[in-house]
């Protein structure tokens, strides 16, 4: 995804800082430049990292007014509350020792950056992967790091560790179908293989199992 982690979000005045911080006594001292001016100068120095590091808004070059502006802010905000949950998939990778179910989740996390980067590409798309953003990537995200929870427990469970491997393997299918269905308009039957996953999730794990992500329809309301 082209836009920088909100984890990032105050770097660039960090980095500013220490660059003038480092460029005044260089410019004062080493090189015997009047302090007024090696301090102006550090300043301008360090505006300029800040500027340079700034974070890209994401659709900033985009001209859309009135009901695809809603959409693109909606778009925006959904891909900013994703953006932590894949993270959260790359961190488990490092956490899961089972080889298989590692590189599984691995494959999720490559895969929801493709979707990232799709709708950031073209942000009037998104109703087609809000689903996929708002309770998917999150079970995901959720049972990848419960995967490794069972794996590191005293009394370890061998039918759940593979019930949630099963499980995994199957979110994998459903995010690459919608990967690869991204641009296109038909996705009724992939709802219906997303309902019966979703039936499957709380059978085997129960709806309390893992914490529930927020209704989309409340988030725009």
């Amino acid at each position: 995804m082209p836009s920088m982690p909100s984890a990032w979000s105050g770097m660039n005045w960090i980095a500013g800082g220490a660059g003038a911080a480092v460029l005044l006594p260089l410019l004062a001292i080493g090189v015997g430049m009047p302090f007024w001016a090696a301090g102006l100068i550090s300043v301008v120095a360090g505006g300029g990292v800040v500027a340079l590091l700034a974070p890209r808004k994401m659709f900033e070059g985009l001209d859309a007014s009135g009901a695809a502006r809603g959409k693109i802010e909606f778009a925006r905000e959904l891909l900013t509350d994703a953006e932590p949950l894949a993270i959260r998939l790359e961190v488990a990778v490092s956490t899961i020792r089972t080889k298989k179910v590692a590189e599984r989740v691995r494959h999720l996390a490559k895969t929801s950056r493709e979707i990232f980067a799709g709708v950031e590409e073209e942000p009037l798309r998104i109703d087609r992967v809000r689903r996929f953003l708002t309770y998917y990537l999150p079970r995901a995200a959720d049972l990848a790091e419960a995967y490794a929870v069972l794996e590191k427990s005293g009394g370890r469970d061998p039918a759940r560790l593979a019930t949630t491997s099963d499980l995994i393997d199957r979110l994998d299918t459903a995010f690459t179908h919608y990967a690869a269905n991204l641009q296109e308009a038909d996705l009724d039957n992939l709802d219906v293989e997303l309902k019966l996953l979703k039936s499957s999730l709380d059978e085997d794990l129960g709806p309390s199992a893992l914490p529930a992500p927020s209704d989309p329809d409340k988030r725009r309301a």
